[in-house]
């Protein structure tokens, strides 16, 4: 799912850029720990929600591709999550081709 979408029915809203990102943080001291607030349904049928916390590891430059193959828009990603998950998911981003090297 792409950052500038949202599913079940709510209205889109603009992605943040960069540069909005920086202006946000800027008066914030600079030794503060920065953290992501994953925000989401505990499920579909009631109004409850779950808050899940992860420290920021890392940020990740990522395009997408449209359906032709051309490249979309530069995204930035914020990396963040359980340290065995992120570990496991800049490996694969780092050897894409380990798995079909050996076989899996």
């Amino acid at each position: 799912m792409r950052g500038s979408t949202r599913t079940s029915g709510l209205l889109p809203f603009a992605a943040m850029r960069v540069s909005e990102l920086i202006d946000m943080l800027k008066d914030q001291p600079p030794d503060a720990e920065v953290e992501m607030a994953i925000v989401a349904p505990v499920d579909d049928d009631n109004e409850d929600i779950t808050v899940d916390r992860y420290s920021v590891e890392g940020m990740l430059p990522w395009e997408d591709e449209d359906d032709d193959g051309n490249p979309e828009q530069l995204v930035i990603w914020l990396v963040g999550g359980e340290d065995d998950d992120v570990d496991a998911f800049l490996d694969a981003i780092e050897h894409p081709d380990d798995d079909a090297e050996d076989g899996s």
